[in-house]
């Protein structure tokens, strides 16, 4: 595990984390309509809940993906159907940050943004895909899966505390209530598209 292991690992974990899917949509939607502030317990509910998952799939579930595939079929049609509902409150959000028309929205706790990883398609392949192309060979193979871990770990605070605040961010600039609700029906409507990815 010399430097450019983990020159790799770490640009490959980045990258994974900070491109645009389910999670960093629903982030930016997040920090727009609540704030950063109020949005750190969803950034810190992936980054743990995701880290938690990798470390379960290290110790052998991805093997169970590679028996049954269809497993993997129906994760997702359930993230597909859940991502949807998700899309449908992100439109529903209304106007954003002040005086939300919806009373009732709130945004992830830490726990639902924990959870929601163990239905989002990306988050899988996230994971199978890490721990696959940077897998060693034993006695190796322990320390790399924790390495995989450990750079997912590092990098998705940063990288969801960007998309949180990219969210909040904007927000200053739109100033009308219709430009807001244009706003929230952009990223509902990208978390959509992120559906249609997940069958490509």
């Amino acid at each position: 595990m010399d430097a450019t292991y983990w020159v790799s690992l770490f640009l490959f974990t980045f990258v994974a984390t900070v491109t645009p899917g389910p999670n960093n949509i629903m982030l930016t939607a997040s920090g727009a309509n609540f704030g950063y502030r109020r949005t750190i317990p969803h950034v810190l509910g992936i980054g743990f809940g995701f880290t938690f998952m990798c470390i379960v799939v290290a110790f052998g579930l991805g093997t169970m993906f590679e028996r049954w595939p269809v497993l993997l079929s129906v994760l997702k049609v359930v993230g597909s159907i859940y991502l949807l509902y998700l899309a449908w409150k992100i439109y529903r959000a209304g106007r954003v940050h002040v005086e939300p028309m919806n009373t009732d929205a709130k945004p992830f706790t830490f726990m639902q943004a924990a959870l929601f990883q163990w239905v989002n398609p990306k988050a899988w392949t996230m994971a199978l895909t890490a721990l696959a192309a940077f897998s060693l060979p034993p006695p190796l193979h322990v320390w790399s899966g924790a390495a995989v871990v450990l750079a997912y770990l590092a990098v998705s605070f940063p990288s969801c505390s960007f998309w949180a605040l990219l969210g909040q961010e904007i927000v200053k600039i739109l100033k009308s209530d219709r430009a807001r609700m244009w706003f929230n029906s952009t990223l509902a409507g990208l978390t959509v598209a992120s559906v249609a990815l997940i069958y490509t």
